[in-house]
């Protein structure tokens, strides 16, 4: 079992080895301030960074508490081993030509070296501590000290250089990179970084989730302590869903899973490394955020605008203000300004600083939080002074209210970062780029999750067979879930003489076949089987009474997921499904809540609840059918893939008219 992290994360002392990229190390924690022991260990030089070299790890003081590896792969296992033995708190190996390159036996052989010390990497750049000045970090960063703040993690060094050359006034007080993450994951490097209570919150970078289980518990422990979790998620390109043998498998693909995980983990999912650090603004000033109810005061007709309209499909909720709220905003405005929300407040009280504070305290009352358009004039070239009394204002209206008020520039550029800084460290988080700002306000809003929630263990998948409709449909029906009725039939001769035991209407189906309608394997509205052809590849039939008053076409999929454990996806079924692509991913396992509240947020939704005088379909006997399904694949892992397209939603009850189930062979 490998060792606690905590040693290495806040160093007394730092071991270096190598020469060009140690003297770096060297120099960037001088530059910052750190405090402890720095020793550079090189067999032939006699300075590095004018500081004095050790020949070897055994002439060193004691076990360093970190080591950096600036050296070859191969010197780097053999320089592991030996720190291991010594007792060293951990390593960063900086080298590639890993599991990156094809040498995936060689990134165990370090492993295997390491022992219980850990390892950051390998082919990792390593971690910044700026609260403690301890940079095991070989190249330039932009970062500063600061006593609290934020953690980053990056799989990709470089997007941690990029991150750490921010100018928003985001105080980090650790960066670290996971590289190939040969032993320490995203969610033991993440747990490590929070144990730290000056951390605030915690921005991702990954391309991949090693272990989403103990990610989640991390997450659940930081938001009960008030701390937010926000990733950028790269690498979710579909894959395979061309070549699927069901609509699940097309429309629940890698991005869909992903987001699905990170929404109930409680993880706010961004798009944009812009997004991610203002997401990380809003977290350290508030946490997250509890409320959708928004304010917007602008002095400009534009600006008010450009809102209303870039959050006009967002999570947040911009209402008008209360009669009470709005006579008083007209008492301090005038006749002149039209009382709204987004309020164009204009500029009749430009420079009174009292009307000011009071007309933004009295529009933040009403509600959750508010943001207040403000673009200082840039100060190279101009005199910003007479724009500060309007963020002095909103300070002081966040204050009185206790509400958060967020300062925003329509720009990213129009604060500087003097200025961003200066407000950050008042605990207000001005917000640069209207439509960034405006994407992080709604992450920060939506990270809820569900407390103790996990998703199912993977399993590994073995070789699978697909059940004809007929079998799998037997399987719906044993779990409680209403089918057909139905008689099947090697030919349609012997069909023809078990269809007296059914009514008209009938759906003639061919078996063996899994996308049946796109190869003509689907006959509807027979009144009899007289003179139908045999359907090309068919291996028996089944012939059903069709469902005639339904009042809506769904779709329900359950899956194994190689990372997640197990998804369920819903949405509007038939045979436009793809087409429609209309459709929500959760990941298993879910509460009848949840399925009610993802069946709302489909495009469609309106179908179901009585659109234009339509009849009202029975959602809760779908949620039902969900919740049986789910159980049904808990309690047979051999069940890899269960499909019913479409559930026929009627206004009281449901039916599975199509099934499909792929089984383990024995």
């Amino acid at each position: 079992m490998r060792g606690d992290l905590a040693r290495m994360l806040r160093p007394r002392s730092i071991a270096v080895l190598g020469s060009v990229w140690a003297e770096n190390v060297v120099s960037q924690c001088e530059r910052m301030g750190f405090h402890g022991d720095i020793w550079p260990v090189h067999p032939k030089h006699s300075l590095i960074a004018g500081r004095r070299v050790f020949r070897d790890l055994s002439d060193l003081p004691s076990a360093p508490d970190a080591s950096f590896l600036g050296i070859n792969r191969e010197a780097t296992i053999d320089v592991t081993r030996q720190l291991a033995a010594m007792g060293a708190g951990g390593a960063v190996c900086f080298a590639s030509g890993w599991r990156e390159a094809g040498a995936g036996a060689l990134q165990e052989e370090l492993v295997a070296a390491a022992g219980r010390m850990p390892v950051l990497g390998p082919n990792c750049y390593g971690m910044i501590n700026y609260l403690d000045g301890a940079i095991i970090w070989p190249d330039q960063h932009g970062g500063r000290r600061v006593e609290r703040g934020v953690a980053v993690i990056s799989q990709s060094s470089n997007i941690a250089i990029n991150i750490s050359m921010q100018a928003r006034g985001l105080p980090i007080a650790y960066i670290a990179c996971l590289g190939n993450a040969a032993q320490i994951g995203l969610a033991d490097l993440a747990e490590a970084l929070v144990a730290d209570d000056r951390v605030t919150a915690l921005g991702i970078y990954a391309e991949g989730i090693d272990d989403p289980s103990a990610l989640a518990t991390v997450t659940q422990a930081m938001r009960a302590a008030g701390r937010g979790v926000v990733m950028v998620k790269a690498g979710k390109t579909a894959a395979g869903a061309s070549a699927a043998a069901s609509h699940t498998a097309a429309l629940a693909g890698t991005a869909a899973a992903s987001s699905a995980f990170l929404r109930q983990s409680g993880i706010a999912e961004v798009a944009t490394l812009a997004e991610m650090i203002e997401t990380l603004n809003v977290f350290h000033a508030h946490g997250p955020l509890a409320g959708t109810r928004f304010c917007s005061l602008s002095c400009s007709g534009g600006e008010a605008t450009m809102v209303a309209d870039l959050t006009e499909r967002s999570v947040l909720d911009f209402p008008q203000p209360e009669p009470a709220q709005a006579e008083g905003l007209s008492r301090l405005l005038g006749p002149r300004v039209r009382i709204s929300n987004p309020l164009d407040y204009n500029t009749y009280i430009w420079g009174d600083a009292a009307t000011t504070e009071a007309v933004f305290a009295t529009m933040l009352q009403g509600y959750d939080a508010g943001i207040f358009l403000i673009d200082p004039p840039r100060p190279d070239r101009c005199d910003p002074s007479s724009f500060m009394h309007s963020l002095e204002a909103a300070e002081a209206a966040g204050r009185r209210t206790g509400k958060p008020a967020f300062p925003i520039a329509t720009l990213p550029e129009n604060f500087d970062e003097a200025l961003a800084i200066t407000l950050v460290e008042r605990g207000i988080a001005p917000l640069s780029g209207l439509e960034t700002a405006l994407t992080a306000l709604a992450a920060a809003t939506s990270s809820a999750g569900r407390d103790g929630w996990q998703p199912w263990a993977v399993r590994t998948v073995r070789p699978t067979r697909l059940l004809n409709e007929v079998e799998a449909k037997k399987i719906l029906a044993s779990a409680g879930i209403k089918v057909p009725r139905g008689v099947s039939a090697g030919s349609l001769r012997e069909l023809g003489a078990l269809a007296s035991e059914l009514r008209p209407p009938f759906a003639l189906k061919a078996l063996g076949l899994a996308h049946k309608t796109e190869v003509g394997g689907v006959r509807l509205g027979l009144d009899h089987l007289d003179g139908e052809a045999p359907m090309e590849g068919a291996r028996g039939y089944l012939l059903e009474e069709m469902v005639s008053d339904g009042v809506a076409e769904m779709l329900i999929g359950l899956q194994r997921d190689p990372v997640y454990g197990a998804t369920l996806t819903l949405g509007m079924g038939g045979v436009t499904a793809e087409l429609l692509a209309d459709s929500v991913t959760l990941v298993l396992p879910v509460e009848r809540e949840e399925v009610q509240q993802a069946l709302s947020r489909l495009r469609l939704a309106p179908l179901l609840f009585g659109y234009r005088g339509r009849p009202v379909a029975d959602t809760g006997a779908m949620v039902e059918a969900v919740m049986k399904l789910q159980a049904l694949m808990q309690s047979a892992p051999a069940y890899t893939e269960i499909e019913i397209n479409p559930l026929i939603l009627r206004e009281t009850g449901a039916v599975a008219v199509d099934a499909l189930i792929r089984k383990e062979l024995k």
